[in-house]
This record gives C-alpha cells, sequence and structure tokens, in this order.
C-alpha cells in the first residue's frame, strides 16, 4: 500500500512494467517476518519435495526469515499433519444430483487424521506456515482459500443446488430437503485437504450453516488447516443467537488440533523499519495528495492497453460500475467502494479483474460507521489475499485509521434501530450486546487490517504482482 506525498523517480523505476496481463491468484504470498536488512540471494527456497520442517529450516538458513521459537513449534504441529497425511486418501464422493434428493439413509463417516487450528496475534506468521505447509503437500485434491471466498462460493453452490430441487406438486406432505449436504459432497469431490485463511465468523448467515457443514465435510474425510486471529471459544463470539453456532465449535475441536503461535511481533510492521514509505496525511495538504494521485495514475494508463472510461460488473444479477478504470487499474474512492451495500463476493470480483486499486479520500473510521467499516476490512483482506496493488490517501496515518471511541449517538442512530426493529431486539434484551451492534468484532478485525496495511506498504508487497505474473 502506498500512502503519496510525492511519486519519486525511483519509484517510476518500480511501477516499469506492462500491465495487461491478468492477476495471478493463489500464489503464495513472502515471508511475513523476513528481516528488513537481509535479503537472500538468488530465488526463495522451494517446497518441493520438502516436509514442513525441512522447508523451514533452510528458509533459516537462507535467511529469508527470522529464528522464532513459536514458528518452529507451530511448524512442528503442521509436520505431524504432514506425515498422517502420506497415506490418506479418503474415497471421492459419488456424483449424480438423485443422490442429493434421497433421504433416509445415513452414512458411515471416513476416519480422518486430525487437522490444525493455528490462532494467535496478527502479523506473527500464521500464513506463511500454512502455506510453506500447503505447497509441501503433494496432493492433487487440495485447496487454500480465503475464509470469506470459501462461505462466498458455498452460499452460490446452495443457490444453485436449491435452483436444481423440484418438489412433488402432487404431494401435500412436508418435503425436507438439505441442501448442506450435497454442497459439501461437491467441495469434497474437488478437494480432501483445506487450508483456510483468516478463519473468521462475523456473518449470521454462515454461522448458521457451519456446522452442518463442516460436520458434513468431516464425514467425508476432508482434512482442515486454517489460521485465525481468534481462538476457537471466541469464534462468532457476541454473535446473534450465538447458541446456535457454539456446537460447531466442538466439531471443530473434535477434528482438528489446536495450536497458538502469539510470539507477541507484528512482523509486517517490523519490516518496515528503515524502509522507504510513501505516505500521506490529507490533512497537511489535500491539493498535493490528489495530484500525486492524479500523477500516478497517469503512470499507470500509461502501461495499459486501454483508455480512461467507466467500468460496469454485472454480479448477482446487480450492476457494479466504477467512474474511472483503465485496463486493469481502477481509480476509486471510498463512498464507491465501502459507502455501497457491497460484500466479499463484489469484493472478489474486483480483485480478479484488477491488479492495481487507488482509494481516495479514506476517512478516519469509528464505531458510528460500522457498515462502512465492516466493508473496508473485508476489501482490504480481499485485496491482500489477492496480492492486488494498492495505492491510497487517506485523512490520518494508517494507525489512526480507526477510532474505538464510541460516539454518543451511536445507539441511537437510525440505521441502529432499524435493524433493531428488523430483527425484533428490544434495548433490553441479550441479543442488544451482540457484537452487531457493539462493533466489537470491527474493533478486534481492525487491528489485522492495520498490520496487513502496514505491508501493503511495502516494496517487497508492491512488486509480488511483478514476480509472479
Amino acid at each position: 500500500m502506498l500512502f503519496l506525498t510525492k511519486v519519486p523517480s525511483s519509484f517510476c523505476v518500480l511501477l516499469k512494467r506492462s500491465c495487461s496481463c491478468p492477476v495471478i491468484h493463489g500464489v503464495r504470498p513472502y515471508s511475513p517476518n523476513a528481516p528488513a536488512t537481509a535479503t537472500s540471494s538468488g530465488s526463495p527456497v522451494s517446497a518441493v519435495g520438502k516436509t514442513p520442517v525441512e522447508l523451514l529450516k533452510e528458509k533459516l538458513n537462507h535467511g529469508e526469515i527470522q529464528p522464532d521459537p513459536h514458528q518452529v513449534r507451530v511448524t512442528e504441529a503442521l509436520q505431524v499433519v504432514y506425515d498422517s497425511i502420506k497415506t490418506y486418501s479418503p474415497p471421492k464422493p459419488s456424483s449424480g444430483i438423485g443422490k442429493w434428493f434421497s433421504f433416509g439413509r445415513a452414512e458411515k463417516a471416513v476416519a480422518a487424521p486430525k487437522g490444525l487450528y493455528i490462532y494467535g496475534s496478527v502479523g506473527g506468521g500464521k500464513t506463511m506456515l500454512m502455506d510453506m505447509f500447503y505447497d509441501c503437500c503433494a496432493i492433487d485434491r487440495k485447496r487454500r482459500v480465503h475464509f470469506n471466498s470459501f462461505m462466498t462460493d458455498v452460499h452460490a453452490k446452495i443457490h444453485d443446488i436449491k435452483s436444481k430441487h423440484v418438489r412433488d406438486a402432487s404431494n401435500s406432505k412436508p418435503q425436507p430437503f438439505d441442501p448442506i449436504k450435497p454442497v459439501a459432497e461437491l467441495i469434497t469431490q474437488d478437494s480432501w485437504m483445506i487450508c483456510f485463511d483468516e478463519f473468521q465468523v462475523t456473518d449470521i448467515a454462515d454461522a448458521m450453516i457451519l456446522k452442518r457443514l463442516f460436520t458434513y465435510l468431516f464425514n467425508n474425510g476432508v482434512i482442515v488447516v486454517a489460521t485465525s486471529n481468534r481462538a476457537p471459544d471466541d469464534l462468532y463470539k457476541n454473535g446473534l443467537q450465538r447458541s446456535n453456532f457454539v456446537p460447531f465449535i466442538g466439531v471443530l475441536k473434535n477434528h482438528c488440533n489446536i495450536v497458538t503461535l502469539d510470539s507477541g511481533v507484528d512482523y509486517r510492521t517490523a519490516a518496515l523499519k528503515g524502509e522507504s514509505k510513501h505516505y500521506f496525511d490529507k490533512s497537511q495538504g489535500a491539493s498535493d495528495a490528489n495530484a500525486s494521485m492524479d500523477k500516478l495514475f497517469k503512470v499507470l494508463c500509461s502501461q495499459e492497453n486501454d483508455m480512461i472510461r467507466p467500468k460496469t460488473f454485472t454480479h448477482f444479477g446487480r450492476n457494479i460500475t466504477f467512474a474511472k478504470t483503465c485496463g486493469q487499474v481502477l481509480d476509486s474512492t471510498f463512498d464507491e467502494l465501502c459507502d455501497k451495500p457491497l460484500g466479499a463476493s463484489d469484493f472478489l470480483q474486483i480483485a480478479q479483474f484488477f491488479h492495481t486499486v487507488l482509494i481516495r479520500d479514506i476517512p478516519q473510521l469509528n464505531l458510528k460507521l460500522k457498515s462502512q467499516t465492516r466493508r473496508f476490512i473485508t476489501l482490504i483482506d480481499t485485496l491482500y489475499d489477492s496480492r492486488v496493488r494498492l495505492v491510497v490517501s487517506a485523512d490520518v496515518p494508517y494507525k489512526y485509521l480507526f477510532s474505538n471511541d464510541a460516539p454518543d449517538d451511536m445507539h441511537t442512530s437510525d440505521e441502529h434501530r432499524m435493524l433493531m426493529d428488523d430483527l425484533k431486539i428490544t434495548k433490553d434484551s441479550t441479543d442488544a450486546s451482540s457484537n452487531i451492534f457493539t462493533g466489537e468484532e470491527e474493533v478486534f478485525a481492525f487491528e489485522r487490517t492495520v498490520s496487513r496495511l502496514a505491508e501493503m506498504q511495502s516494496a517487497e508487497y508492491w512488486t509480488l504482482w511483478e514476480k509472479h505474473r
């Protein structure tokens, strides 16, 4: 991420490349705890033919990462999973739509090795270690996915399955049909090992189906490895109707060993020490910020085989229009992206099409702007996971983009009251203190957002697309 005061000539050299190629998804991110003063000579260490422990040792020997006993302990836990799946291969679920609509047949659960759930504070290297494990596993049916993206795909599959289900109009009796089971079978056909990055539950629609979905997945023999900032017992903390979600936690613990990675160091921000950073605080001069953004956009456009024009995406039957794009470069504002009813699936469309996104005029966020803050957190997670390059102008430094001071009128806002009325929740009820109203989840998640924004400032992050395109 680049907060700009000006665009120096050295930065223009960094931008010099052909931008007409599509973004490459699924690339493994660079090590978040790579020392700022040490760089490895030659290419990064390859994972081919190595175990997770061997790969970690080789990266340490080559100076790609710094020694960290907490990371060693987590890698040893990943090694246990790696060893346990060497000779494991679950049966592939049988396909056929008729099988989905048969009832009353209990199927025996597949005996599978346990997976691993890794949680801890931001920037400690959880994603890096999971990606190393993923690269070491020579498995055809494996998948590495951000949890938001996974659940977006799940809901799309549910919609598709429901559209194919035809009720018998001549039968007046109840005709129960659970679309979760066929969705789980479709997922298992594609992957029996799934690595989830940023396992988090903030949406009630996700929370209500997770137990059934993952019970089916585990019964099908799926092995889960996940990273999260939340301990399992804290997932969906203070969420609406959390009592219906709690049984999922037991399912997760039964099928995954739990390990924490909490070294107390955020390697993303630590790696920025001594680096040249491009930051612009608009309070120091908004006109200079706009001029710098305009200049950079022109530089980027000169590398595109296109003209500056609006672009419209049609997604799930809705049109999403951006006023200013050029090829695979999007010049947008905070209001365009976060002050509209856009969600994770919409941001995925953006990440799949654009390799560089400019976001202008980000205000200081607070608990009164919970909806905009949620969207911004999801947007940054999506762009980061897809390694999309980000250029930003903002009202305050990135460390202060979120203020957790509760405004005096937060609980009397029209949005707050309307939501409580729709959910039939009174001020004195237990659900009135759920995180959807208090903003507790946003306060917690923004720490991750700040850490990722710090990494997205770095020259290494900016050049990732060039290295992997």
